[in-house]
């Protein structure tokens, strides 16, 4: 027999937030939905183009492959970090740096915020604030809530940092756990100029995470993109 409490640990923490979001209602559906601006303002769209962001990263196992395809066919992104990556691998964040893309605040260690204080939000953010600068000596100024979790104490917090933008998303490639690439492609597919599209290059559970299928996925969509017309903008 398989321990209940060993089951909930497999699970993915968005099978246990969003029964939890359904059953508290609006409240809960304004800090968690990615278009809500309940709580405060939050960006989700790109306006004119297209913006491909990449989250939980930098993973030495695909960050800098990622980089190459981006150069390949000259497509600017954005990078949500974790501090703790960023502390572990400063070269990669040097990389996504050098190569010119934008690099947003992710947390230090990717908690779910759904029961944390202002106080143990801001300490998150700081940390990995802090990574980042000593990493590649500039600060950020956008952040993404892990889980996409923005509550009041989330917005007191950023506004204490002096972060300019919550960014969010509106096309998920939901590539956070191995499949085939196909899957994800066929995802990405809904992707049009004004979204903001929410990819993966790293795992907050592991640091050299298997994005292969991620990788894969942009290899297919990014010439078809182009050729239909999308146009790609950085977050910043």
């Amino acid at each position: 027999m398989v321990c209940p409490h060993l089951e909930c640990l497999a699970m993915n923490p968005l099978e246990i937030i969003v029964p939890t979001v359904a059953a508290l209602g609006v409240p809960a559906w304004g800090a968690f939905h990615p278009r809500s601006q309940l709580f405060g303002t939050t960006v989700s769209s790109a306006g004119n183009a297209c913006a491909l962001t990449f989250d939980d990263g930098p993973n030495p196992r695909v960050t800098s492959k990622l980089l190459a395809l981006l150069e390949k066919y000259r497509v600017p992104a954005t990078f949500f970090v974790l501090g703790k990556y960023v502390k572990e691998y400063p070269q990669l964040a040097k990389e996504i740096r050098a190569a010119n893309h934008a690099i947003g605040n992710h947390t230090y260690g990717h908690p779910s915020l759904l029961f944390l204080t202002r106080r143990q939000i801001r300490d998150e953010l700081s940390r990995c604030e802090d990574a980042v600068f000593t990493a590649t000596g500039q600060g950020t100024t956008i952040v993404r809530p892990p889980f996409g979790f923005r509550g009041p104490q989330f917005h007191s917090a950023v506004r204490e940092m002096g972060l300019s933008k919550i960014v969010m998303w509106s096309v998920s490639g939901r590539d956070w756990k191995p499949q085939p690439a196909a899957r994800v492609s066929r995802r990405l597919r809904k992707a049009r100029n004004g979204d903001i599209v929410l990819l993966h290059d790293g795992d907050h559970h592991a640091a050299n995470a298997d994005r292969s299928h991620m990788l894969q996925a942009l290899e297919y969509s990014i010439p078809r993109w182009q050729d239909s017309g999308l146009q790609f903008l950085k977050i910043g």
